[in-house]
């Protein structure tokens, strides 16, 4: 699956710490979309992580998926119909949990300006988020699985480290 295949409006879904909002940003620049970030959408800026209110987050979630170009990540399964019906392509990205922790804690202890992060906030280590990783995401994994083969997008699934570095590799992107 190339990335002209799937299209202008492109869904990015997955574990936390899983890539998505670099491989937005990446797709975003390599076709000239607007990379959308759904953690921004639902989290206040300058806290640590506190949500909007739901009405809030919706009505930005639905305005967002209203533009022409868009590569979106996160996953809030709740708006997921609306935003498939509007998509041309999804991406779901399917690393071991191991891959996912390591990369959390990577990004709280050494990354400043990661990609997909909140407006005045610096990710630190919480244990509610390494134990919702280390097992809400397994039980994910099987609705995802399910959800992945009920899509009728151009869609692919990356399921290793070695795979996304591959569509990266075949699509001409950079990290």
């Amino acid at each position: 699956m190339t990335l002209d295949e799937l299209g202008t409006r492109i869904c990015i879904m997955g574990p936390s710490s899983s890539g998505k909002s670099t491989m937005a940003d990446a797709i975003a620049r390599a076709r000239g979309l607007v990379p959308i970030h759904l953690d921004q959408l639902y989290h206040l800026p300058h806290t640590d992580w506190v949500a909007r209110p739901e009405d809030e987050f919706a009505a930005l979630h639905d305005a967002a998926i209203m533009g022409p170009r868009w590569v979106m990540d996160g996953n809030y399964s709740r708006l997921l119909p609306q935003r498939l019906q509007l998509a041309t392509g999804f991406v779901l990205l399917d690393v071991p949990t191991s891959v996912s922790l390591y990369r959390y804690i990577r990004r709280c202890w050494f990354e400043r300006d990661r990609r997909g992060a909140l407006e005045g906030n610096r990710d630190s280590v919480k244990w509610d988020v390494i134990h919702h990783i280390s097992g809400a995401t397994r039980a994910n994994r099987i609705r995802y699985e399910t959800m992945f083969g009920d899509i009728r997008l151009p869609k692919v699934r990356l399921d290793s480290t070695r795979a996304i570095a591959a569509f990266y590799r075949v699509n001409g992107m950079s990290r």
